[in-house]
């Protein structure tokens, strides 16, 4: 994973060269890994909605064994047990599963900036990867394929332009091992976030 100095090379000055449709042809470690981590997260959770669907990262556009990396596997961890309290949310249950698999990527970047609005941290970028994972359920599950790269697509596009610089002082995805010990608050404040992105979405709709 990227560390402090990594992410801050001299060519940071230059604009991150993000993943289009989940593919990592990427000259850049955080967005490189911001791929690789939002397709562990997305598998691990279909995986554990459906467990015979056995999806893997390939599927979403990723490489073999590119979860087997253990700092991508530890990070992947540390995001589920944040989403693990985003689960407890009856409310915000409700309102995802109102989210139509096929909105429109005007919608999608208006949900994702309102949900950093007040600001950012390890919980809102789990409520941003949990919005993904429920698009690309739904298209798995509605037989729309072609809109699962998409939607990575769209999530890279908001790392890249809302959240590349505040990542950089993370040191990079890894931050998330080790600022770790208020992952309870940042869940309930991850929560909030979504439930307002959420009835924003329903509004604009």
């Amino acid at each position: 994973m990227a560390d402090r100095g990594e992410a801050g090379r001299e060519d940071g000055d230059r604009e991150p060269q993000g993943a289009e449709g989940g593919e990592d042809v990427i000259d850049d470690p955080i967005m490189e890994q911001g791929a690789v981590v939002l397709r562990g997260y997305v598998v691990a959770l279909v995986n554990a909605e459906e467990p015979t669907r056995h999806l893997s990262s390939e599927q979403l556009g990723g490489r073999p064994n590119e979860q087997h990396e253990p700092q991508v596997k530890e990070v992947v961890e540390q995001l589920l047990k944040i989403a693990d309290d985003i689960n407890r949310n009856a409310e915000l249950q409700r309102l995802i599963n109102q989210v139509q698999g096929n909105c429109a990527q005007e919608i999608f970047m208006k949900v994702a900036t309102s949900i950093f609005t007040e600001g950012i941290n390890w919980g809102r970028v789990v409520a941003l990867f949990h919005l993904a994972y429920r698009l690309i359920y739904k298209a798995l599950t509605t037989d729309r394929l072609e809109n699962i790269r998409i939607i990575i697509s769209w999530v890279l596009q908001v790392i890249r332009e809302q959240l590349y610089p505040w990542l950089v002082q993370q040191g990079g995805w890894v931050g998330v091992i080790h600022d770790f010990s208020r992952w309870r608050t940042v869940a309930i404040v991850a929560s909030v976030a979504l439930v307002a992105a959420l009835v924003y979405y329903r509004k604009t709709r």
